[in-house]
């Protein structure tokens, strides 16, 4: 009978550990650099290490092959849900910034015939009678 109720006891608690405590609240967990688009439209081509760091600060994965990379995720999870996730790479060419690859491209980056903005000389047409 002792051993029936030790066996038992243990499978109940070995069941908690794959469906969870019952009414648990789950915190989000954020890991990794927060990167806003208006951090990123303020990177152009040519800038220094230090400036780069200044504005979208210290980087998460610095490659150590690689020191002419630079890493910066981040994901926001609940559990082990993953809420959202994102990724800015900045890569260097000596001490000057080459190129931005990632989720949040600066306007210096950006192909002018993937956005969906209107061309500028429709409004001043527009605006024109002559």
């Amino acid at each position: 009978m002792r051993t029936l109720l030790i066996s038992l006891a243990i499978a109940c608690l070995s069941a908690c550990s794959f469906v969870g405590f019952p009414g648990v609240y789950k915190i989000d967990v954020e890991q990794g650099n927060i990167i806003t688009q208006e951090m990123a439209d303020q990177l152009q081509p040519g800038m220094s290490r230090r400036q780069v760091r200044f504005i979208l600060g210290t980087p998460l994965v610095e490659d150590t092959f690689d020191q002419d990379r630079w890493d910066y995720p981040y994901v926001k999870r609940n559990g082990q849900t993953v809420l959202s996730e994102s990724r800015l790479t900045v890569m260097f060419d000596g001490d000057e910034l080459q190129t931005v690859t990632g989720d949040y491209l600066p306007a210096a980056w950006q192909d002018p015939e993937s956005t969906d903005a209107a061309e500028p000389t429709a409004p001043e047409a527009a605006a024109d009678p002559s």
